[in-house]
């Protein structure tokens, strides 16, 4: 790597929430992948490429954005991996709690997508790990829509007048 892409990504990396529009939504899709990926610990580069993959969908071909997520989601399966700041209990717990103070993130949960991911799993109990993260994920999303609708109704009103 060239020493201004490194600059370029410490930078990025130390001022994240500056520099990115809507900086928590995408450290929040960041967390759904990496909550599937990290409970693989034979996972390789082919998770990221299909992440990489679904993001350029998602942000409809931005590249940088595409390119964000896919170093966010690394960075946090790097941390629930070295156990000392992050695990897999920790990170549904995250994800929980930013589903009641932002319902709306609960349209960004997208399970068909996630499960993707799980064609690089070969392990069965992993398996069937990951299909247990993806089913509470569904449930999580389908609660928190229901219970918190009129909610989420007024954030993206809100929103939609401010752009």
């Amino acid at each position: 790597m060239n020493l201004s892409f490194r600059i370029k990504h410490y930078f990025f990396r130390a001022f994240r929430e500056f520099f990115v529009y809507n900086h928590s939504s995408l450290e929040f899709r960041a967390k759904l992948f990496a909550l599937v990926i990290a409970v693989n610990e034979e996972a390789k580069v082919d998770n990221y490429v299909l992440v990489k993959s679904i993001s350029m969908d998602t942000y409809k071909n931005d590249e940088d954005r595409a390119h964000l997520l896919t170093v966010s989601t690394k960075e946090i399966v790097q941390k629930v991996r070295a156990c000392n700041e992050l695990d897999v209990d920790r990170l549904i717990f995250n994800i929980q709690r930013e589903l009641r103070n932002i319902p709306r993130y609960a349209k960004k949960i997208e399970v068909e997508k996630l499960r993707g991911l799980l064609q690089f799993t070969y392990d069965e109990d992993t398996l069937h790990y990951q299909e247990n993260i993806l089913e509470f994920l569904e449930k999580l999303k389908a609660e928190t829509l229901k219970k918190r609708k009129k909610h989420i109704e007024i954030d993206e009103e809100t929103l939609e007048s401010r752009y």
